[in-house]
This record gives structure tokens, sequence and C-alpha cells, in this order.
């Protein structure tokens, strides 16, 4: 049976259903298709910060010869499994080219507007439709036992200001006494108090909820197979029948190079690749941070809500590959044993894997494909889909609707990838 809604989402997660709530503000009527379950990929199992702090792009100076010399290193922060994937290797390729400074600060500057209209914006979003996902104006902290990676990062310091950041530094000692949760032999922190937490797997099932109550229309299990654009309308396949809304976005994250042709945007099959990430959720244990906390050596962050415990990050690229490698987990704890007095809890609650969408520059493409207008991305969110979810709605919201966007959208354009 055929369905005309204004617009129609492929993708069910943090990005599709914010993009879902902000059409619905705007007068749009919705429906979400996914081929799983609401919030069953990437968004479920993060460490919930959101984070103007993370303006920076993975594709940074010094990254590449990092990552060759952790190749044969399989519990590295930051891991390429050793393989014949030419869309892989091309993609890498692109990614090297982007580290250098000019580059990076380019990213950064696209990051940074998005990150820091995204904070603001979701903070209202709880507010306004009293979403129950444990947000908190918490802050984050960088955590150092190393000196000279200390010194070193110091060297960012003024230019996340420029992007405005609110960053502080700390002396090791001084944040000891601050931070007992900490294990003697730190370094220093660097403090970010506008950054915020919240449960991600809550924060996406109140979305759901909120875009549900106003009218939207989510199915779940329900795959997308293609789209074609006819006259004002575009012809929709899915596993239980054809849709003809009047507009399609696409908000499928790491499987958007795998349906690129399906949208006739085959530009993103080289733009994005999948970056498998883990976490390990515990009840929480007796001495817990009093903010979330990246321990910077190990790359692992730390997040504690009233609900639970978790730690959580690395960066794996493996392709599509679904096991659940216990040694990436056995890193994250072992991790946060070097830091930590109570590094976990008594119980583990769930030990999980996702795909982030990482894009080459690692900025999110957000705009209408090139040549099929009535088709609308937004993914290539890397491990800020959280963090960018309320801005990149609107943005969404935006472009559909017409009207003047709150930021530039020209930097998340796929053009810049053609």
């Amino acid at each position: 049976m055929e369905q005309r809604e204004d617009v129609v989402i492929v993708g069910a997660g943090v990005i599709g259903l914010a993009s879902a709530l902000a059409l619905l503000e705007s007068g749009r009527s919705v429906r979400v298709i996914d081929a799983g379950r609401v919030g069953g990929g990437s968004s479920h199992g993060n460490c919930g910060t959101i984070t103007p702090s993370h303006a920076p792009p993975l594709a940074a100076p010094g990254v590449v010869l990092k990552a060759l010399r952790w190749m044969l290193t399989p519990d590295a922060p930051l891991y390429v499994a050793p393989r014949f994937d030419p869309r892989l290797w091309s993609w890498l390729l692109r990614f090297a080219v982007r580290c250098n400074d000019r580059d990076w600060r380019s990213s950064a500057r696209a990051k940074s507007a998005i990150l820091n209209d995204s904070r603001q914006r979701l903070a209202d979003w709880v507010r306004d439709y009293g979403l129950a996902c444990e947000f908190a104006h918490s802050g984050e902290d960088y955590v150092f036992r190393d000196p000279r990676e200390f010194e070193h990062f110091q060297d960012e310091v003024g230019f996340l200001r420029e992007l405005g950041v609110r960053v502080d530094v700390v002396d090791g000692p001084t944040y000891e006494r601050m931070e007992p949760a900490l294990k003697p032999g730190v370094a220093g922190a660097i403090r970010f108090d506008g950054d915020a937490v919240l449960r991600p797997d809550r924060y996406v099932a109140e979305l759901a909820r909120v875009v549900r109550a106003r009218g939207g229309t989510i199915v779940e299990q329900c795959a997308f197979a293609g789209a074609q654009t006819e006259g004002d309308r575009v012809r929709v396949r899915t596993a239980q029948g054809e849709l003809q809304p009047r507009e399609l976005v696409v908000a499928l994250g790491a499987w958007s190079p795998q349906l690129a042709d399906a949208i006739r945007a085959p530009a993103l099959k080289g733009a994005i690749q999948p970056g498998k990430g883990y976490s390990i959720t515990y009840s929480c244990p007796g001495m817990v941070p009093k903010r979330p906390l990246v321990l910077r050596e190990r790359q692992v962050c730390v997040t504690a809500w009233g609900s639970g415990f978790r730690l959580g990050s690395t960066m794996e690229f493996s392709g599509y590959d679904d096991s659940l490698n216990p040694r990436r987990l056995a890193a994250l704890e072992r991790g946060a044993t070097e830091y930590l007095h109570e590094p976990y809890g008594a119980e583990k609650h769930e030990q999980w894997f996702g795909w982030r969408p990482m894009s080459c520059d690692d900025v999110p493409i957000i705009g209408r494909v090139p040549g099929n207008e009535r088709v609308v991305l937004a993914t290539g969110h890397g491990m800020m889909g959280v963090s960018m979810s309320a801005s990149t709605g609107q943005l969404v919201s935006d472009l559909i609707s017409g009207r003047t966007s709150a930021i530039d959208p020209s930097p998340y354009a796929l053009e810049r990838f053609l």
C-alpha cells in the first residue's frame, strides 16, 4: 500500500530520529524506516559525551605514521586490520592526504560549528521535550600520565580557544587532589567545562517517543531497497512495499557506502569507511570519576551515569567484520586499570561493538545528492553522531524547508568529494 508522507527517512538511529523531530516541528509529515530496530547501530553503545572539545579531526599530522606502527598491534587504540581491500586503501590514501595542518584546521572549524550549535540545541531539546536520558552539564577531562603527551597536547589549546571551546590546563598534583578516583602518577589534565553527557541508548529511545507523540511514524524491520525520483515525488522501494514521499533523507550511518548506488550517490563509496568501536557497560564501582574522562594515552573514554558505568572507544578499520573481539575489549579494561583505582564495576551488563561512519576528512556529509535533488544525505558523523545530532536534524529540516540555517551548510556537502 502506498504512503505519501512529505518525507521518508531511512535510518532510525540518532541522526535519522533527530532529523525526524526537527522536520515534524517544521510542519512536515514524516515516516522513518529501518532495516533493524530503533537505535540498533552505533548510537547505542557509545559513551554519550556531548563534546565541542572534540572538534579536531582524526586526520591529524602524524596520525598516518602512528597507524602504520600500530598495524601489527591488534589491541592498539587505532588499528587497521591488514587485508586486501581496494576501497579501504583508497579511503586511507584520501585520509592521509588530509593529515596536514591546513586541512586539519579546516576540518576542525567545520566540526566545531556543528558541535557548538548542537551542544546548545540538544540541551534545549532535553528541556523542551522532557527527554529522560540522564543529561548533565558535566564537562569532560582529558587525563595524561605521560608528561610528553601532556605537553604536546597543549599546543592545541590556543586553537581550541579560538573555536570557542572552554579549556583549562591543570597540573598533575592539583588534578589528583580534584579527582580521587585516579591513581597517583597523573602528569596533568585538560578540562573542558562546556561539554556534557547523556545516556545515548535512552536519548535515542526518547527521540523515538517524541517523534511518535508528534505524529511521526517509525517502521522497524523495513529494509530500504532503492529510490528513484519521478517528478515531484521519490519512489522508495522497501521490504514492506513502496513509498512516495516528496523528499527522502538517507541517514544510514556506516551502511551508507553499501547503498550508495541505490540513491545515485557513488561518491559515498570512497568517502566513508566503517570504523569499529567497542564499549563495556558495568554496574557502577564504588569510586567513580566526577566527570567523564578520556584516558589519553590509551584513548579510553570513561562515563558514569546513575544507571551504569561505561568504558569505550578504540578505532578499528576491519570492514564490516561482525565479531566481538575480546582482545579489543580487554584493552579497554587494561587501559582503565592503569588510571583508575576502581576501573570497572562488579557486574558486566553489556559488551558491545558498533560501526561508526568515518568520512575521510572526519566531517559529516549533510546535503542534497548532486543530480538527485530530492534525496538528502545525513551521514558520515564518525564518533560524533550523538554530539552532532540536534544540529544535523535542524540542518536537514532547514534544507528541506528552504530556510536559512544557523550555521553555514556548505562544508558538509557531498560535492567536496567529487
